[in-house]
Parts: structure tokens; C-alpha cells; sequence
């Protein structure tokens, strides 16, 4: 037996398994490569498609923008319009006040009392003008506060002149305009 010679077959051998182990390693590679592309591919499909997703919700978020933006204007020029609304309608209640008011100027002006000025300032009312007496400036005074559309007169200035053919006061106050209070069905004013 000595006569054998093994080390040819042991070679042969060995370039064998080496070749399948290489055409294993060659194999594992490309199946791996494979994967990895397979695995590539996927996850830039995924991202891809949400991409396009985060591209169509910027888009709807710049048209909900927008259609805010419409809203806040909207809202805008609906308060405008109800401020001139309301304008208006304050304009239409206090239309008849004037005319009250100057009713009331003559209806409580008691004789031997003229106005010679009257300046308005809001609801104030400066009253300036001329009496024979001071007692009729305060019958005045009494009468304007007795008034449904009138309240709060307060004398600020009465000066008594000489003149022809006898003593007169020349006076200045200020009322506040106001509005009678509606009545109930009793006929008595609400508290």
C-alpha cells in the first residue's frame, strides 16, 4: 500500500469543494444583491409614494390656506356690515330725537326766558341765554328735569346785567339728552 498516491485525488478534492464553495459564496452574493435591490427598490417605492402624499397635502394645505384667508376676509366685511348696520339702525332710532328735543326746549321754557345760543356735544347740551329773573332761570332748571327727554341740568355760569328799561340774567347750562324709558303693560316704567 505504500505504493498509492493520494495527494492528486486529495488535491482534485479540494479544488472541488473550493470551486463549490465559491460558486456557493458567488450564489449567497448575488441572492443577497438581489435582496438588497428587491429591498431597495420597496422602500424608494414607499418613499415615493409618500412623497407624492406629503406633495398633495402641501397642496390642500395651500388651498385650505387660501379658503381661510377667503374666510377671514368674509368675516372681516361681515363686521363692517353690521357695524354700518348698526349705524344705520342707531341712525333710524335717534332720527325722531331732534325733534323731540327741540320740543322739549320749547315746551319747558317758561315765559320771560329766551335762548340765544344752543351747542350740542353727544348727549350735552349747552344751553346759553336770557331771563328776566333769576327765578325763572330756576323754574327752567326745574322744568328741563321734569322732561322725559332731558335730565341733569347744571347751571354753570348766571350773570346779572343792567339794561334798558330794567335787570336781566344772562345764563349758561348744561343738560344731558336722554331717552324716556318704555313703560310696561301696567303702564309703569321698567326699573
Amino acid at each position: 500500500m505504500s505504493g498509492l498516491n493520494l495527494l492528486p485525488w486529495r488535491e482534485a478534492r479540494r479544488r472541488e469543494l473550493q470551486q463549490q464553495f465559491l460558486t456557493r459564496l458567488v450564489g449567497a452574493v448575488i441572492i443577497m444583491g438581489g435582496l438588497i435591490y428587491l429591498a431597495n427598490a420597496a422602500v424608494a417605492g414607499r418613499v415615493d409614494q409618500q412623497r407624492q402624499r406629503n406633495g398633495l397635502i402641501t397642496q390642500e394645505i395651500a388651498a385650505l390656506d387660501v379658503q381661510i384667508e377667503e374666510i377671514r376676509q368674509l368675516k372681516q366685511l361681515r363686521q363692517r356690515l353690521i357695524d354700518r348696520m348698526r349705524v344705520v339702525e342707531q341712525l333710524q332710532q335717534q332720527r325722531s330725537d331732534i325733534v323731540h328735543l327741540f320740543d322739549q326746549l320749547v315746551e319747558t321754557l317758561p315765559p320771560g326766558v329766551y335762548l340765544t345760543n344752543i351747542k350740542q356735544d353727544g348727549e350735552q347740551i349747552e344751553l346759553k341765554g336770557v331771563a328776566q329773573s333769576n327765578a325763572r332761570v330756576s323754574a327752567y332748571m326745574k322744568q328741563l328735569d321734569d322732561s322725559d327727554w332731558l335730565a341733569d341740568p347744571r347751571l354753570l355760569v348766571i350773570e346779572t346785567r343792567a339794561g334798558e328799561p330794567s335787570r336781566y340774567s344772562e345764563f349758561v347750562l348744561r343738560v344731558r339728552q336722554t331717552r324716556p324709558q318704555p313703560e310696561d303693560d301696567d303702564g309703569e316704567t321698567p326699573a
